[in-house]
C-alpha cells in the first residue's frame, strides 16, 4: 500500500497533548484523594476511547478510566436506590473539588468535563475484575433504567490496536484518523462512534501495510480506499443489514444498527 494514499495523519498538536496530560494528572490527583487515600497523578487510572487507542484526532473528546476500590462496589451495588447514579456523584463531587469552575456534570455512565477552552474530557469510574485468562476487565456502572452494571475490557483492545499498527507501519490508525477526519468535517450530523471505525478499520485493512511500493497484485489494481469500500460492501449483505462486528482484542459485540450507513457514506467520499 502507498504511504501516499492517506495524506493526513491527524495527530493531535504536542501542546494540545501536554494540556490533556495535566488535567489527566489533575483528574487523577483528585479520585485517588478521595477514594484511596493517595495523591499519585498516574495511579488507578488509564486513557481509553479513541485517545487510548492512538486513534483520537483533534476534535475527539478524551476518555479516562478511573478505578474506585472493590469495597466501594459492594457498597453501591446494596445501597437502596440507583446505586451507580450515586458512585456518580461521588466521582463528580471528587472531580468538581478540583475544576470547580469548570462544567462537570453526571450523564448516564461517565463525567462530563468542558472546560474554559471546550476540551472535554469523559471520566468512567470502573472496579477492576482479573478474568480467568488474567486480564484485567472492568465493571463500570449505568445509571440508566434504574442503574445496572456493565463489563468493558480497554486493554486488549490497546493491545490489539497497537500491535496491528505496528505490523501495518501505521496505517491502521492512520486510516482511522482520516475517516474522523472526514466524519468531523463532512457529517457533522451523523452519528458514527470511535470504536466502529477502529472494529472496522482493524478487520477490513487484514495484513495490509503502508510502503513505498504495492504490497501484492491484486491490490495494485485497486485504489486502497477502493479496497475499504469493497470490503464495507463485502460484509453488508448487499447493503440490506448491518453486519456484527466486535471490538478488536476484546471481542465484545458492537452495535452497528445506528452507525453502518454513514460510514458507507465516508468511505464513497474516500473512493
Amino acid at each position: 500500500m502507498s504511504s501516499q494514499v492517506i495524506q493526513h495523519n491527524n495527530v493531535i498538536p504536542l501542546e494540545t497533548r501536554q494540556s490533556i496530560a495535566r488535567r489527566y494528572h489533575r483528574v487523577t490527583r483528585a479520585i485517588n484523594q478521595e477514594f484511596w487515600n493517595s495523591a499519585s497523578e498516574t495511579a488507578h487510572s488509564l486513557y481509553v476511547g479513541s485517545y487510548g487507542r492512538n486513534t483520537a484526532i483533534d476534535t475527539s473528546d478524551i476518555d479516562i478510566l478511573v478505578e474506585i476500590p472493590e469495597d466501594e462496589y459492594n457498597r453501591y451495588t446494596y445501597t437502596r436506590g440507583n446505586g451507580q447514579s450515586r458512585l456518580l456523584q461521588a466521582v463528580k463531587n471528587a472531580i468538581h473539588n478540583t475544576y470547580s469552575r469548570s462544567d462537570v456534570r453526571a450523564d448516564g455512565q461517565v463525567i462530563k468535563i468542558t472546560f474554559s477552552d471546550q476540551m472535554k474530557f469523559e471520566v468512567l469510574p470502573a472496579f477492576p475484575q482479573e478474568n480467568l485468562n488474567g486480564n484485567v476487565l472492568y465493571k463500570y456502572p449505568d445509571s440508566n433504567m434504574g442503574g445496572n452494571w456493565k463489563t468493558t475490557d480497554p486493554k486488549s483492545e490497546q493491545k490489539a490496536i497497537r500491535e496491528k499498527n505496528n505490523s501495518s507501519n501505521g496505517l491502521l490508525c492512520a486510516t482511522c484518523r482520516h475517516i474522523r477526519m472526514i466524519r468531523d468535517t463532512s457529517y457533522t450530523s451523523y452519528h458514527l462512534s470511535g470504536i466502529l471505525i477502529d472494529s472496522f478499520v482493524y478487520e477490513a485493512i487484514k495484513d495490509w501495510s503502508f510502503t513505498h511500493e504495492n504490497v501484492d497484485s491484486s491490490i495494485q489494481q485497486k485504489t486502497y480506499e477502493q479496497n475499504l469500500l469493497d470490503y464495507y460492501n463485502q460484509i453488508s449483505f448487499n447493503g440490506l443489514l448491518p453486519p456484527t462486528l466486535a471490538a478488536p482484542g476484546s471481542r465484545m459485540g458492537l452495535d452497528t444498527s445506528k452507525d453502518w450507513n454513514v460510514l458507507g457514506k465516508i468511505l464513497n467520499k474516500m473512493a
